[in-house]
């Protein structure tokens, strides 16, 4: 009877500490709870819209685990929603140890153009569930929202231009190969100040923050936080920029913020 519940504790222990293994933990200085990141977004000089990043000022539980509850949103100015309406809608629930996702949906609309789709990521069994399809999956694989806050817990700073950062990216029924390059560093004023930024290069290709036509520029401030100062873009009616205009909530202060 001993000997059998050595075993049965035995095999408990083997398994916690599988699971243990199978998580990770990832150092994150960069954002938190509450952050909130405002954008004026213009088509050649004009202002056509909004956007904004926001980390829920609450984390959310997802299999027991704290995680962060992100979204991104676009909208044109109803003004201009006769020329091209657009209203881009994404969230991933993030861990926020491991800074992975679990779940991500998105609600696209860009003109005539619609897209709907929802993925719930299981790392430790390596599939993603679309509807009642199950796809592979590589652990720790992200979708393209929560790739781009994994970037932004990285040491941009001892990266030479050049430099390709690689990870896994889910889109649709697929992972891909997602490269973001680094191509240096520059000083962009916009409405929120004058920032200090490092310029990469998410070199995407499918799924994407917006129907993307050729490459996209963002550009993070070179600091601890890696605050999007601001994204250029080609879409179908030309080039699409995003501006930040105002932030709150980062997880501390702004260093690379000059004026």
């Amino acid at each position: 009877m001993i000997q059998r519940l050595i075993h049965i504790s035995f095999l408990f222990l083997c398994i916690t500490l599988n699971a243990q293994q199978s998580l990770r933990t990832i150092e994150n200085e960069a954002f938190g709870l509450g952050e909130k990141l405002e954008y004026k977004v213009g088509y050649q000089f004009v202002k056509a819209g909004d956007a904004y990043f926001h980390i829920q000022p609450k984390s959310v539980m997802y299999k027991g685990r704290p995680c962060y509850d992100i979204r991104f949103e676009v909208r044109s100015l109803k003004s201009l929603d006769w020329l091209y309406r657009v209203h881009d809608l994404y969230r991933t629930i993030v861990d926020i140890d491991g800074i992975y996702p679990y779940y991500f949906e998105q609600r696209i609309r860009e003109g005539g153009y619609s897209r709907d789709a929802k993925a719930y990521f299981d790392h430790s069994g390596k599939k993603a569930m679309v509807g009642d399809k199950s796809f592979p999956f590589p652990t720790f694989s992200h979708d393209i929202v929560s790739a781009f806050f994994f970037v932004r817990t990285m040491d941009l700073q001892t990266k030479k231009k050049g430099d390709v950062i690689q990870m896994k990216n889910f889109v649709d029924d697929s992972t891909y190969t997602l490269g973001v390059k680094i191509h240096g560093k520059q000083t962009v004023t916009v409405e929120a100040g004058t920032f200090e930024c490092i310029v990469i290069e998410p070199m995407v290709t499918k799924g994407g923050l917006f129907k993307s036509e050729g490459k996209i520029l963002i550009w993070v401030t070179d600091d601890e936080r890696k605050i999007p100062v601001k994204v250029s873009t080609k879409v179908l009616i030309g080039a699409i920029e995003a501006e930040l205009t105002r932030f709150s909530g980062t997880r501390g202060p702004v260093n690379a913020k000059i004026k």
